[in-house]
């Protein structure tokens, strides 16, 4: 018999459970650390940010619940103060494509102000997810009264502009293992704890088919790679951790500086 050509990300894909977003009470303190360590909101004062604090609805969902869907109308922006979540797009073959892992301090979703009519990712929850949500309108007040914001939106939207053009090179010219190598270092980088047995520790519940999303590759090129590197006492992996044993190595494969 011939092998199954479908793709392993579309053949244990679940449909997600619908937008259930329940009220939640995050306290003062977090939404505050929270908004004053965002990029944008960065330079204002704490009764600058208490005001942006009042027009923002705080927010929670469980593991595996979507934030936002792709394609639905863009009526919100998100920021997380609390869990992890993956922001994907579906490919024609039905693949998730993860264009990128959230963490608190992240801003997502999208607005008409932004010149944005739809969201073009579906979000969904790694971990039980805390986020601080703001619509159209509340955001525009945002804009008039504290024109800094704006150049910093603009100023996020390049940066993120140059990040998709950078991934797209690496993608088309790279190795599967040079890839995969710098996204483990860039989650290391940015969810990264100190390990017990040394190297960094990555809390989040990626699958193959995760990490084969973020590299353009397929999850039986990723498990080959992860597979090899585990042998070699460079990672560590379990269902929901991977941990960088040895980064200096990934940063050699990676073509980055030690």
């Amino acid at each position: 018999m011939a092998p199954d050509a479908t793709p392993v990300s579309a053949r244990r894909r679940i449909p997600l459970r619908s937008t259930c977003a329940q009220p939640h009470a995050c306290p003062v303190p977090v939404r505050m650390r929270v908004l004053s360590r965002t990029p944008m909101f960065a330079g204002l004062v704490e009764e600058q940010l208490a005001d942006i604090d009042r027009r923002m609805t705080s927010l929670s969902w469980a593991e595996g619940d979507a934030l936002h869907v792709e394609g639905a109308p863009a009526e919100h922006l998100y920021l997380v103060a609390a869990g992890r979540a993956k922001a994907y797009r579906t490919a024609p073959n039905g693949q998730e494509v993860v264009v990128e892992l959230l963490g608190p301090g992240d801003l997502f979703g999208g607005l008409r102000t932004l010149g944005q009519e739809a969201y073009a990712e579906t979000v969904e929850a790694l971990t039980t997810v805390c986020a601080l949500r703001i619509g159209d309108d509340a955001f525009r007040q945002i804009l008039g009264e504290h024109p800094e914001v704006g150049l910093r939106v603009l100023e996020d939207t390049t940066a993120l502009l140059a990040q998709a053009r950078a991934d797209v090179t690496r993608q088309s010219t790279g190795t599967v293992a040079e890839r995969l190598a710098a996204v483990l270092l860039r989650l290391a980088e940015k969810f990264g704890e100190p390990a017990r047995e040394g190297g960094t520790l990555i809390e989040l519940p990626l699958s193959r088919a995760d990490l084969a999303g973020m590299t353009g590759s397929t999850p039986e090129s990723v498990s080959r790679v992860m597979s090899r590197w585990r042998k070699d006492g460079v990672i560590d992996a379990g269902r929901r951790w991977t941990a960088v044993r040895d980064p200096r190595w990934l940063a050699e494969i990676a073509g980055a500086e030690a």
